[in-house]
């Protein structure tokens, strides 16, 4: 609908409250805990039925500018399942007559590196009654002193976390920063002289290399190792609505391998262990993050708590896929609608408002959630854009200056 482009009102949210119980525990046996969607102060949820507040998700785009979106697979789903390095004794760790190792010396060379995580999260029941879910996952050392990288899923929401080493010694662990976007955590124990992975590179990877993947295969089995080969580079793999580029493997993965480590033939860590792909009439997918991308984003992780560059908008938004959804919400049309506006941000400040449809961003038609991504990533924190909505059959344009993607709990 066409109508006159005006200035905009601010609005001032209030937030939702939610009384609390004392937790009843529950388990879960030896699983890593599904990877959630990816919503930070920016989330596209596709509705399926009823209201704005009703949650029922589809899409979804982080803060970051990362779409999501959880879609039944007919044949198989993607399913979410460590810089010092230390020398080898010469003799163990002889090279075979190809210059490589053998899967039992790289074994020997990286076992001690891999740790294995526990993580309790309380969670709410549908009587909204607290209860405490155990989840597991893998990790790998990657400083002396302590620093353990692993993913985001496996530690994500987690009220306490646990790191056993291989010789059976425990830790309490603490998080030192996340980053949904690209599924990696940093967490840290109070420890020295532990044995860090050696790291190696990505890129110099080659189809067909072999690779030896350790981890805690259903949060039972710490220190297996499984053997393959690089089955493919630069996949772009959908997890849970995150297009990610990783690295494809042979090797055995196995719910609980999250976070683990996947080295090449000269016990270098190359990748950290991130899902597979599992179902009647798949076998032999697994994939990890390349270290090239994993240790960028632990670095920051490090050095600020969060990962620098990430835009946020300020913004929760619905993806609204077809007419039926549309009239379920009494709207308009199809498109992607505002359904919250973070306060004290810039989108706040401008004058956004849920129920907004967004028209355009940047001078790109938005008519979709992937529209909208691809135009976030053509942008740059600091840059400043025209955003167009459409609100009661009228247009108005407001200039949005694109702000950093920063956690409350992030480093000064």
């Amino acid at each position: 609908m066409e109508g006159n482009t005006n200035n905009m009102n601010n609005m001032n949210l209030t937030p939702d409250f939610q009384d609390h119980q004392e937790p009843e525990k529950k388990k879960t046996p030896y699983l890593t805990k599904k990877m959630g969607a990816v919503i930070m102060a920016l989330c596209i949820v596709a509705a399926g039925g009823g209201g704005f507040a009703a949650g029922v998700a589809a899409n979804s785009i982080g803060a970051d500018g990362v779409s999501a979106s959880q879609t039944q697979q007919p044949t198989g789903t993607v399913n979410t399942a460590d810089s010092g390095s230390s020398s080898a004794n010469a003799s163990t760790m002889a090279s075979s007559s190809s210059g490589e190792m053998t899967v039992e010396q790289i074994a020997e060379k990286v076992c001690d590196s891999v740790v294995e995580i526990t993580t309790e999260v309380t969670q709410y029941d549908n009587f909204m009654r607290q209860y405490v879910s155990e989840g597991a996952g893998s990790g790998v050392i990657i400083s002396s002193d302590g620093y353990i990288i692993t993913n985001n899923h496996v530690i994500e929401d987690a009220s306490s976390i646990t790191v056993t080493l291989r010789d059976g010694t425990s830790y309490p662990a603490t998080l030192v920063g996340t980053d949904e976007q690209g599924d990696i955590a940093v967490i840290k124990v109070e420890a020295t002289g532990l044995k860090a992975a050696e790291l190696g590179s990505s890129a110099d990877l080659k189809v067909g290399e072999t690779v030896v993947a350790v981890g805690n295969p259903l949060g039972q089995l710490g220190g297996t190792v499984t053997d393959g080969i690089v089955s493919a580079l630069d996949r772009q793999i959908d997890i849970d609505g995150k297009t990610m580029t990783l690295l494809q493997t042979n090797a055995a993965i196995n719910p609980g391998n999250s976070g683990g480590g996947l080295f090449n033939s000269k016990g270098q860590l190359i990748g950290v262990v991130v899902a597979k792909s599992s179902g009647s009439d798949i076998e032999g997918l697994g994939f990890a993050v390349p270290i090239d991308t994993a240790k960028a984003i632990a670095d920051d992780l490090m050095q600020y708590g969060y990962v620098k560059g990430r835009i946020s908008l300020g913004l929760s938004v619905l993806d609204i896929s077809n007419a039926q959804i549309a009239r379920m919400y009494g709207l308009s049309g199809t498109g992607v609608y505002i359904s919250e506006v973070a306060q004290g941000t810039n989108a706040a400040q401008v004058g956004f408002q849920s129920g907004d449809r967004i028209v355009s961003f940047n001078g790109t038609e938005i008519t979709s959630v992937d529209d909208l991504k691809t135009a976030i990533d053509q942008c740059s924190v600091g840059d400043t854009v025209e955003m167009v909505i459409e609100r009661n059959g009228s247009k108005y344009s407001g200039q949005l200056t694109l702000e950093e993607s920063k956690p409350d709990t992030a480093q000064s």
